[in-house]
């Protein structure tokens, strides 16, 4: 195998295929980058089990060929080569030579034969989203997964398609977050569990324009995404889904209007007095044109008031503030709605259309008040 590629390119689809490769594995074969070169394709490929990625490098093939090669020694060596055209070029042992400029290294590769290549899917009824807004769906939605596997379906995110719109719904036990958008066209109604580990290192790589396309496709066990010569195949998490609908609910005692910025600010401001081991939660007493915030911890108190715009009845509750912080910097609205029944109950935010829904559920306060 022989091929001529630009450092730059080059570079970067290696960094898009460092997202599938595990940090160790029972398979060292797992810790590989694959090049396979045929015809006049330079693909790189990566493979967790879970996650693969595949991408093709524009460059000149000279001799095709495949090979394995320890992924954090050739993405270091690429990475700190003079930007100029890399040459790389393996012999029948799989000794592998990469140059560029006057730097030349030799490096042990394997072959590939054992490495386990995407899977062959069969894709119908694909669904086209801009790249943009993929990746804004992903970041309002992805930071309420649960991190511990001891719920699986809750590590991952719900797509559900009803016709011509999409719904994107996480949670972890303690908040749901729900993004819906329109699609162009229709598509036949359908439910999967997206892990939230693909979804995040997605988002990685995704351009985030409006202009550029993304292609996803489900299957009764994988999604696929398709985009700028890379394919992303994930595994999907088996099981069902919560019901979510029934924790959702229109009916409101409190409604309250208040500027997103000047909430966020006063919010994050609290936290100063809060270590991360901390579980101290942020008291919020709402009256009439006033929403009054207090902190009490170790550290000292705040006490911060911020005009809001209120119907219904006055309503204290107590909130973990880094819910409520992870919700607010979501969204980019510059006023938010919250709903609020009683202080047992969850605060809902949204707009008005429900494209965005987060649902925060209350913590108790006595001892803070007190």
């Amino acid at each position: 195998m022989k091929i001529i590629c630009p450092k730059g390119e080059l570079l970067n689809r290696v960094n898009i295929v460092l997202k599938a490769v595990p940090a160790k594995s029972t398979m060292p074969i797992l810790e590989s980058i694959i090049i396979d070169v045929k015809q006049d394709i330079i693909k790189l490929i990566a493979n967790d089990m879970e996650l693969g990625i595949e991408t093709i490098a524009k460059g000149e093939v000279i001799e095709t060929g495949s090979v394995a090669l320890n992924s954090k020694i050739f993405s270091e060596i690429i990475r700190k080569l003079p930007d100029n055209d890399v040459t790389i070029q393996t012999n029948d042992n799989y000794s592998t030579l990469i140059t560029c400029e006057k730097a030349k290294f030799t490096i042990s590769g394997s072959s590939s034969e054992e490495f386990p290549f995407l899977p062959i899917v069969e894709k119908t009824g694909g669904i086209v989203l801009s790249q943009f807004t993929l990746k804004e769906i992903i970041r309002q939605t992805v930071f309420s997964i649960a991190d511990n596997e001891s719920n699986k379906i809750m590590t991952g995110e719900l797509f559900e398609i009803k016709e011509d719109e999409l719904k994107v719904v996480s949670l972890d036990g303690h908040r749901v977050s729900i993004r819906k958008i329109k699609l162009h066209d229709s598509y036949p109604n359908m439910k999967v569990i997206v892990p939230g580990k693909t979804l995040n290192e997605l988002s990685k790589i995704l351009s985030g324009e409006f202009a550029d396309e993304v292609e996803l496709y489900f299957t009764d066990k994988h999604v696929i995404f398709e985009f700028d010569d890379t394919i992303v195949l994930s595994r999907l998490i088996e099981g069902t889904f919560f019901k979510i609908d029934q924790m959702l609910s229109n009916d409101y005692e409190t409604r309250i209007a208040v500027n997103k910025k000047e909430l966020l600010s006063c919010i994050d401001r609290a936290t100063l007095l809060v270590k991360e081991s901390d579980k101290k939660p942020i008291i919020i007493n709402n009256t009439d044109g006033v929403m009054q915030l207090k902190m009490n911890s170790s550290i000292g108190s705040m006490d911060e008031e911020i005009d809001i715009t209120k119907e219904g009845k006055d309503i204290l509750i107590g909130f973990n503030p880094k819910f409520l912080i992870d919700a607010l910097k979501v969204i980019d609205d510059d006023e938010v709605n919250l709903y609020l029944n009683n202080s047992k109950m969850p605060c809902v935010i949204r707009d008005k259309e429900e494209s965005y829904i987060y649902l925060i559920l209350p913590v108790n306060f006595n001892s803070a008040v007190q």
